[in-house]
């Protein structure tokens, strides 16, 4: 078991199987020495969790959906690189499902932001964009993730 993976074991996350797409996508790329995820999606116990910021969820709930998407990246990276060969979480992006004059996306975000420096340390401090639209279906967010590992 990788270094990483047994971190996230001691925080009590196990890494889930990495979704087939439905579409014409791949759930991670890897172009040289980096890896790009596609969005992904909060799911936590084979549940989507939906609703929309600042008017069907709360803040806290907005974090922990990021936080759910962080993992997911996670997933897709493990699917083309161990873990242990991350040497830098490069960027997350976020796109934070809610209401129109709601302003905590940023915070929101927080969620994915924290648990990935909670795993990695200083290999997991990023670039980050977080923004308010309408996600589909109402599913609460969907971030996608940018990492750097070694050959």
């Amino acid at each position: 078991m990788s270094k990483i993976e047994a971190r996230l074991l001691e925080m009590g996350i196990q890494l889930p199987e990495v979704p087939t797409p439905v579409a014409n996508y791949l759930p991670a790329k890897r172009t040289g020495n980096l890896i790009y995820t596609a969005g992904q999606i909060p799911v936590e116990n084979g549940v989507i969790q939906k609703g929309k910021l600042g008017r069907d969820i709360d803040l806290s709930e907005s974090k922990n959906a990021t936080k759910l998407c962080a993992i997911g990246c996670l997933a897709a990276v493990k699917s083309i690189a161990p873990l242990d060969k991350v040497t830098s979480i490069v960027a997350m992006h976020g796109l934070v499902n809610s209401t129109s004059d709601n302003m905590e996306q940023a915070d929101a975000m927080n969620g994915a932001s924290d648990f990935v420096v909670e795993v990695f340390g200083e290999l997991g401090r990023h670039t980050r964009t977080a923004v308010g639209v309408s996600v589909p279906h109402n599913i609460a967010a969907s971030v996608y993730m940018i990492v750097e590992i070694e050959d």
